[in-house]
């Protein structure tokens, strides 16, 4: 096949404080040289400290070449989230109720003519209760009629629910990425066209609970405490998440790959031997 005729989606999981910034900063040359993205994606709302992102973090993802910023339920946790939803290029669910500042879509055209769109959903199981994923999956498609690449990245709790919103989504979008539950899971596959995985997985440090010191966590859950969860800064990171081979022209996926660098450079060397063979 036409190399000119793929479009490529670099999508990274939740990228967790001080630890997934540091592995993503180090790494994002040889990333952006070995996928050539033509888009590339990271959720971002544990960025700052675990909880949301500020405006500097999010500055510092656009200039090393992140082209859009995803979230989910943490996008309201800094005190910077008024300046972060402003910008264009950092996501909050789109179905928050109408009201709510900010936008779920991004919206990017080529200069071949290729449009592409990003839409970020948030899931209602164990969630805060939101309007519908998907009824507002189906609002926005109605705009998004002249765009052939549509990526969502569905931020839920629930697997059965990211499940759904995989087979309900089939067909109509490019790809659905799950995000939130920061362990990626091994059933990346394609429906009826679209590219599916119930979770991208954690950009940040793996011997932890989803980023978090094991210690305040294991605290928390035995004593019933309010413990404050503390970003776990100890130990080996890794990148996470997905690259998308899509048609240019029909929208349709041809291909998804699990993503998984350790931090370490002799593995990264052996990771990227690996992807190559």
């Amino acid at each position: 096949m036409n190399t000119q005729s793929e479009f490529k989606l670099l999508f990274l999981g939740d990228l967790f404080g001080a630890p997934g910034r540091r592995v993503l900063f180090d790494n994002i040359s040889d990333l952006k040289e070995k996928y050539q993205p033509d888009l590339f994606v990271i959720n971002g709302e544990n960025a700052a400290g675990g909880y949301g992102i500020s405006k500097r973090i999010a500055s510092s993802l656009l200039r090393v070449g992140i082209d859009v910023i995803t979230s989910g339920n943490h996008i309201w946790d800094n005190k910077d989230w008024k300046e972060v939803v402003s910008e264009l290029w950092v996501l909050r669910p789109g179905n928050y109720p109408e009201g709510n500042p900010g936008t779920g879509v991004f919206k990017k055209e080529y200069e071949d003519g290729t449009k592409a769109a990003v839409i970020n959903l948030q899931g209602r199981v164990f969630m805060p209760s939101i309007d519908c994923p998907f009824r507002k999956l189906d609002s926005i498609l109605k705009e998004l009629k002249d765009f052939n690449i549509k990526i969502v990245d569905f931020h839920a709790e629930a697997t059965a629910e990211k499940k759904a919103m995989g087979f309900y989504a089939a067909g109509k979008v490019s790809a659905v990425i799950g995000t939130h539950t920061h362990v990626q899971t091994a059933d990346e596959t394609i429906i009826k066209g679209t590219a599916y995985i119930t979770d991208a997985g954690m950009t940040g440090i793996t011997r932890s609970v989803i980023g978090m010191r094991k210690e305040n966590a294991i605290e928390r859950l035995i004593l019933g405490k309010n413990t404050r969860l503390e970003v776990e800064k100890e130990g080996e990171a890794l990148i996470c998440g997905v690259f998308v081979k899509i048609e240019r022209k029909t929208g349709r996926a041809i291909s998804i790959k699990r993503i998984r660098i350790r931090e370490s450079e002799k593995i990264i060397r052996e990771e990227k031997l690996k992807i190559e063979s």
